[in-house]
């Protein structure tokens, strides 16, 4: 098995009514940990990636790493770049095996937009590689990303509609009300927008931010045409509370086989509930 592009996998869970969820991992453990979930449930999964990860991690390692679990577990596996900036940055991980690229030009204005993710999605398509954009400004942090809740903007519908048209992208990111990080308060979203979005836009559309966002109203947002699911937050706060919770009562632990067990463990029953929510168990 091999990497692959995100670009069949949405289309899938599009024609089917489903999500795939995409999990931000940082090293081997948190690949293994979704991996071997998504094996055992039958789940197509994203493993996400943001430049500072592959920074940490870096490049090659976790091309190898994830080529590693998909032969391993025998699944397809799509290795995703994340809120990536950089063109050249995303050239560079494309020429290294990776097949699935987020350029995030969100920040600028429309025609930039649009024409820093045009030129992406002419490389990447004759990589092989699929593309996906964001329209609209989502609120919170993510890694260095950060956007105060005054310069979050929502998707324009009509907007969306040229967007799309005039980039070619694969699948295109939406603001609804969502946020990086963690919510001070319960979200509110914007299904009739989302309706709108679908209404003009026929690409898989993918939600960002769901990290705290209660089940139901994911599930409103697959049914109203989100096929992509991103979860960061929730999993490293579900791994590093464990790991702070062994140590602190084992404190002469120092043997990271043993204090990264229950790490691991938290976590995949954060990915096992997130494939629920998602629909996507038993769907390869």
């Amino acid at each position: 098995m091999y990497l692959i592009s995100s670009h069949e996998m949405l289309k899938d869970a599009q024609r089917r009514g489903y999500a795939v969820p995409a999990f931000n991992i940082h090293n081997l453990e948190t690949v293994q940990v979704v991996a071997r979930t998504a094996a055992r449930m039958r789940s197509p999964v994203i493993l996400a990636g943001t430049p500072g990860t592959y920074r940490h991690a870096g490049v090659e390692y976790l091309v190898s790493i994830c080529q590693a679990a998909a032969h391993e577990y025998r699944i397809p596996l799509v290795l995703h770049l994340d809120h990536h900036e950089d063109e050249q940055d995303i050239h560079n991980k494309v020429e290294a095996g990776i097949r699935s690229a987020m350029i995030d030009a969100s920040h600028f204005p429309f025609e930039e937009n649009i024409e820093k993710v045009r030129s992406v999605v002419t490389y990447c398509h004759r990589m092989g590689a699929s593309v996906e954009a964001e329209l609209g400004l989502l609120g919170g942090q993510e890694d260095d990303l950060i956007v105060d809740a005054a310069n979050a903007k929502f998707t324009d519908p009509l907007k969306a509609a040229e967007f799309v048209r005039r980039t070619g992208i694969d699948s295109l990111a939406v603001a609804i009300g969502t946020a990086h990080g963690l919510y001070k308060e319960e979200p509110r979203l914007d299904f009739a927008r989302l309706a709108a979005i679908r209404e003009q836009v026929d690409i898989p559309l993918v939600l960002h931010g769901a990290s705290g966002v209660p089940e139901a109203d994911v599930r409103r947002c697959i049914e109203l045409g989100i096929c992509k699911v991103n979860v960061a937050t929730e999993l490293k706060i579900a791994f590093a509370d464990a790991m702070k919770a062994f140590l602190g009562s084992h404190p002469d632990a120092s043997d990271p086989r043993q204090y990264l067990v229950p790490a691991m463990a938290a976590m995949e029953e954060v990915v096992e509930a997130k494939i629920r929510m998602c629909m996507s168990d038993n769907k390869i």
